[in-house]
């Protein structure tokens, strides 16, 4: 969702890819990166090296979540991780959105990109996956290096962490734009609520970068190789952006599951602090990771990732080819079904395709459209668990009849015919004295968007049975 219009704007050990498309140059370089990184002899290196490992496609998640169980399922002949009894769950992940602006001819070349992110939960082996959806040329990627952060929001590493990871028992890859590239297995302690630093070196430009903007998190960047330095110190550049990495998944001990949260700029966290992990899907997995402290049998075992994209909406997707933004509809397959022991999805979608509509958006399509995407949760055993759509009177998009569609449309979900069940955030956030707008000390000053006291609410109002058992909408 972009503030100013409705809102922001089968995983193995070996690589896998998945072809969506890509599109030709549509921005400039954001500053001049020099020409001369590399010799001409070691362009020939990389050249070959590319074509050497170039990587097939794996499509779908089917038969992914009933295999990664083990670490032995997951280790092949290159592989140090050593066999562990778990089960692969997502620790964190962001979906890709689109190309980020002014990086179209240079990319990333010759600098480092060190992603900090968050982990919900924690395991003793690791494996990350790599996008480059919206690439314009082959992403090379020469070093990849995992590491628990040494504090928060920092680049410097715990020394005795870093690891360096493979694809396919090689520290190099290429990535064939339009394609994604997951990690082998490598064995390292990851706590939970955690920040890990991802970092990757790339000599040579992929044109436009895949990125995951408005991620509230504070990531780095440094002029040449610098996968293995733990000081922090080379990384004098700074984003707000996620490039690159979409995924961390963990084998786990102590969650037997991943949930997805599925939504807009809501989900994405976009208003809460940025560096303070306060989104509702965060206030969801301490919740989850205080149960199991607490011994607390009711609650499930589970990691939380967030699948929030600012702006997004059911029906509608963005331009290009692949799409920037794509409607919930056109991305679920990606960001839910190709997760590792996805066990629940939970749905908070909708009220940009009312905010976004130039008439008045029909509240049936809406609804067909979230039903859609619950028998794909179904049609994979997973759970679908839905919100009803926050108030946003006092936004700039307020409109009498845009609040009557959004009133119809949470009739409808409050009815059970849309998900398995439901979390009625708009009954327990509206303002008493005016159901059209959020209670104040749940909004976050722009009448759309939770504060964190909101978003802490949201995942609050979350019941662990929620989570739990196999109840299915009468569609």
């Amino acid at each position: 969702m972009t503030r100013h219009d409705g809102e922001g704007s089968g995983r193995s050990g070996a690589p896998h890819a998945r072809r969506s498309g890509h599109r030709g140059p549509r921005h400039h370089l954001p500053h001049h990166l020099p020409h001369h990184v590399l010799l001409s002899a070691v362009l020939a290196v990389i050249v070959g090296l590319s074509a050497a490992i170039y990587i097939g496609v794996d499509a779908g998640d089917g038969g992914r979540r009933g295999q990664d169980t083990l670490a032995s399922s997951r280790t092949g002949p290159h592989s140090a991780a050593a066999a562990s009894t778990g089960v692969w769950v997502g620790s964190w992940a962001a979906a890709p959105v689109g190309s980020e602006p002014l990086t179209e001819p240079d990319g990333t070349a010759g600098r480092t990109v060190r992603n900090v992110v968050h982990t919900s939960v924690g395991g003793t082996s690791a494996r990350i996956t790599l996008s480059n959806l919206y690439g314009t040329g082959a992403l090379t990627v020469t070093s990849v290096t995992l590491a628990v952060a040494a504090d928060d929001d920092s680049p410097a590493a715990d020394p005795g962490t870093l690891r360096r990871l493979t694809f396919g028992g090689r520290p190099a890859i290429s990535i064939p734009a339009g394609e994604q590239a997951v990690s082998d297995t490598v064995p390292l302690t990851v706590p939970g609520d955690t920040d890990v630093l991802v970092s990757l070196y790339t000599p040579t430009s992929a044109g436009l970068v895949t990125f995951h903007h408005r991620a509230q998190q504070t990531s780095y960047v440094a002029d040449g190789e610098h996968t293995a330095d733990v000081t922090g110190t080379p990384y004098t550049g700074q984003s707000t952006s996620w490039r690159y990495l979409t995924a961390l998944d963990v084998l786990s001990e102590e969650a037997g599951g991943t949930v997805v949260a599925f939504g807009d700029s809501i989900t994405d966290g976009s208003t809460s602090t940025p560096g303070a992990n306060r989104r509702w899907p965060d206030a969801l997995a301490d919740r989850l990771r205080a149960a199991l402290s607490d011994r607390d049998d009711d609650a499930p075992r589970y990691g939380v990732v967030n699948a929030g994209i600012s702006g997004n909406r059911v029906l509608t997707g963005g331009g290009g080819r692949p799409a920037d933004n794509p409607s919930g509809l056109d991305r679920f397959d990606r960001d839910v079904l190709d997760r590792p022991h996805v066990k629940v999805v939970v749905i908070d979608l909708g009220v940009n395709d009312i905010l976004r509509s130039r008439d008045t958006a029909d509240p049936d399509a809406v609804l067909d459209g979230l039903r859609d995407l619950v028998r794909r949760a179904h049609a994979h055993g997973i759970k679908a668990v839905g919100t009803t759509l926050l108030p946003f009177r006092g936004h700039r998009g307020y409109t009498d009849a845009r609040e009557d569609v959004r009133r119809r449309i949470n009739a409808e979900i409050r009815s059970g015919s849309v998900y398995d069940t439901v979390v009625d955030v708009d009954r327990a956030m509206h303002d008493p004295y005016d159901p059209r707008r959020l209670k104040s000390e749940y909004d976050s000053g722009d009448h759309l968007h939770p504060s964190d006291r909101g978003y802490r609410k949201m995942a609050q109002l979350i019941k662990w049975s929620q989570l739990k058992g196999a109840e299915r909408a009468q569609l």
